[in-house]
This record gives C-alpha cells, sequence and structure tokens, in this order.
C-alpha cells in the first residue's frame, strides 16, 4: 500500500524511484548497513568511513511562516538542529558517534531570506554542536554553501553533508538484524535531560503531509509562497490549527509542535554502544518510511510491533485530520519512537535503565521472528486494536 494523502502532494513516502534509481550502484563495503560504508578516507586498512547527506526538508518552510507572523528571525534557528541531527542520527546506526565533520548548504530566496534570518540559521549549527560537545560528542563545522537560488527555492532549504571515520571493529551492520531478538524503541517525544522544552516528536520527515494537514487555509491565502505552485489548492493548507493555537495532549502551540527540533539520541548512545556495542545486531532510525524502514534491512525478518508508545499529541492531530488513514500513518510517521535497537533481552533490560537517567522513553516495542516469506522481509504493526501489515 502507498501513502496516497502523501503522495498527492508531490512527496513518496517510501521513495521506491529512488531506491530503483540506486539499485545497481556499490553497496559498500558492508552491504545491508544502514549507510553505505567506504574504506578509510586516510587509507587506513582498519578503518572505514561514511559520506552522508540529509536536512531539515521542508520543516524550513513552517520556520518562513512563523517567522512571517511574528516578525522575529527566532524560528528559523531550529532548522540547524534538524539538519545535523538527521545526518549524525543515521550515522548512529552504522556504530559511529563522534569526530563528526559537517558541511552545510544553504539555499535561499534572497527577496524572502534575509542577513538576520541567515545568522538565526548559522547560529542554530553553533549551538547544537557546542550542546553535543559537553556529552563528549565532538562535531566540527567545516564550512559551508550559501546559495542565492531564488529562481528554484521559494524560501529556504536547509542541508548539510557529515563525514565520520570509525574503526572497522565497530561497525554495527543493520544486515546482522536477525530472528529471535527483542526491538526496544527509544521515544521521540517528551523531554529528556539535554533538552530545555518539550520536544513533540515529529522529527524531519513527514513535514509536507503534516503542515498541509495540520494548518489552517489562511496560510495559503496569505503566504502561497510557503508551497509549491503545482500543489492542488484542495491539497494545500487542509487543517483547522493556527500557528499560535494550543495543540491538544501538549504544551505546544500547532507552530512550535511542527518546528520541534529533531531530537538527537548522541548523548544516550554514545554511552550505550560503550556498554553494549558487542550485543547490538543493529540500530534503524525509523525517518522516511515510518514504522516500516526496518523492512528495508535483514533478509527473511518478520517485524512484529505489538507494544509502541501512546501515539504524541502531533501525530494524534494528524489523523484526526481525517485524511489520512492509521495504516498510512505508520508508514509515514515515526508514530512515537525514532530509533530502533535489536538486541537480546537482558542487553535490552540495560539499556532501558540506562535511558531512564536521561529521562528519555524506552521500552521493548516487538520482536522479530522468521518470516514466512523465504528471503522477504516483513512488518506487522497490531496498535489500536489493530493490526496492519506490509
Amino acid at each position: 500500500m502507498k501513502a496516497e494523502s502523501y503522495l498527492s502532494r508531490g512527496v513518496s513516502p517510501t521513495k521506491d524511484d529512488v531506491k530503483k534509481a540506486v539499485s545497481n550502484q556499490s553497496k559498500g563495503l558492508y552491504p545491508g548497513s544502514f549507510c553505505k560504508i567506504i574504506p578509510d578516507l586516510a587509507g587506513d586498512p582498519d578503518f572505514c568511513c561514511a559520506v552522508h547527506a540529509d536536512g531539515a526538508g521542508t520543516k524550513s518552510s513552517v520556520a518562513y511562516l512563523m517567522a512571517q507572523e511574528t516578525g522575529n528571525p527566532k524560528w528559523y534557528r531550529g532548522i540547524a538542529q534538524d539538519s545535523l541531527v538527521m545526518n549524525t542520527d543515521d550515522l548512529i546506526c552504522i556504530g559511529a558517534t563522534t569526530d563528526f565533520k559537517i558541511s552545510n548548504t544553504i539555499g535561499r530566496n534572497a527577496h524572502r531570506i534575509d542577513a538576520a534570518a541567515l545568522a538565526q540559521v548559522i547560529g542554530g549549527y553553533d549551538a547544537v554542536i557546542d550542546q553535543l560537545a559537553e556529552y563528549g560528542v565532538a562535531i566540527e563545522m567545516t564550512g559551508g554553501e550559501t546559495a542565492d537560488v531564488g529562481d528554484l527555492v521559494r524560501t529556504i532549504i536547509c542541508d548539510s553533508t557529515v563525514v565520520v571515520r570509525l574503526p572497522r571493529a565497530e561497525v554495527i551492520s543493520a544486515a546482522n538484524i536477525k530472528p529471535g531478538q527483542v526491538i526496544v524503541g527509544l521515544s521521540s517525544s517528551g523531554q529528556t535531560t539535554y533538552e530545555s522544552v518539550e520536544n513533540s516528536g515529529i522529527g524531519s520527515n513527514g513535514l509536507t503531509g503534516a503542515r498541509h494537514l495540520i494548518l489552517h487555509k489562511d496560510y495559503l491565502t496569505r503566504y502561497p509562497e510557503s508551497c509549491s505552485e503545482t500543489l492542488p489548492e484542495d491539497k494545500a493548507y487542509c487543517g483547522h490549527f493556527h500557528l499560535m493555537d494550543h495543540l491538544p495532549g501538549s504544551s505546544l502551540t500547532a507552530g512550535e509542535a511542527l518546528l520541534s527540533p529533531t531530537r538527537t539520541y548522541l548523548p544516550v548512545v554514545r554511552e550505550m554502544l560503550k556498554l553494549y556495542r558487542s550485543s547490538i545486531s543493529g540500530i534503524i532510525h525509523c525517518t522516511g518510511g515510518g514504522q516500516v524502514k526496518c523492512k528495508d534491512f535483514g533478509h527473511g525478518i518478520r517485524y512484529i510491533k505489538d507494544n509502541l508508545f501512546p501515539t504524541p499529541a502531533i501525530f494524534a492531530a494528524i489523523l484526526d485530520a481525517g485524511e489520512v488513514g492509521a495504516q498510512e500513518m505508520y508508514q509515514i510517521f515515526n508514530m512515537g519512537h525514532r530509533l530502533e535497537i535489536y538486541c537480546d533481552e537482558a542487553t535490552a533490560a540495560g539499556i532501558i535503565a540506562l535511558c531512564a537517567d536521561y529521562e528519555l522513553g524506552a521500552q521493548i516495542i516487538g520482536r522479530t521472528e522468521q518470516s514466512s516469506k523465504t528471503g522477504e522481509n516483513e512488518v506487522v504493526i497490531i496498535d489500536r486494536d489493530q493490526t496492519f501489515t506490509w
């Protein structure tokens, strides 16, 4: 099943066309790993390297709306964290937790994104890098590019490329996920010890769908530049929330919830891997593809998720909008946990206890079994008294 609501807004939730386009490319040193791993750039045979690119996506359009509505450019600050964390927390999944090198790329329409906005983005990178340094995570900003591309970009896009080296002996490959393991989910919402406010859990994927399903049609009229001219009018800003409206079930407004900076798991996972690296067979970052992301990893695995976290308020609001069904929600959004650890039950108990020290919600959300389809993977989600399969 494809997420039709998402596709109708010009976004592929599963990126099948992208996967097909790169299917003949080299899979790197560790085929089936979460990120492509290549030989060490320094030529050390005991090391390897990953060069990873990602960004804040269309979340930056929400920052534009908030800045326009409030007259305050501070709302651009968080998209730098989104851009960085969407990279680093993918790289967590191969076992990398420090010594990252980052180059940022900002594309803007200079008619709408001024120097004050750019200063907030750059300051946002510096702030998250400094914060993570307090937890032993070294990230070096190596430079970047700010391009005035108003012919292509209506407001702003914020991307990053991150490079990391790590010993081959420390690599974690999701290809090693096997039947008979438990799945520990790390919550995407709430407030950890290293966050200053509640996190809605939205991360930086699914924002095209999220903002158009939640926010009011007023924003199409007032800020048509905030979305594509190819988007049908009946698909643009179809919700009933204004940015400053309180989001039910949360301490945040709708705008704050949509802009909630992508939570990093680096402080916790850095400590986790010091203790349990050899007992962890795989880590999955539930970004594009949501709770079905795991289907792309391992061989002949049935992923059963039957003990998910309560649905965070932001996802409940999207579901309540009525356009996206429950099955689509799991295919698009993380729905309450954004990182999965695959291990044995004893290791799971230690991981959950460690997460508690950071006030990070963690629990066993499911397990792996042998698939009923030889060589193929399956995902089964049992939640809200419903069962969904892929």
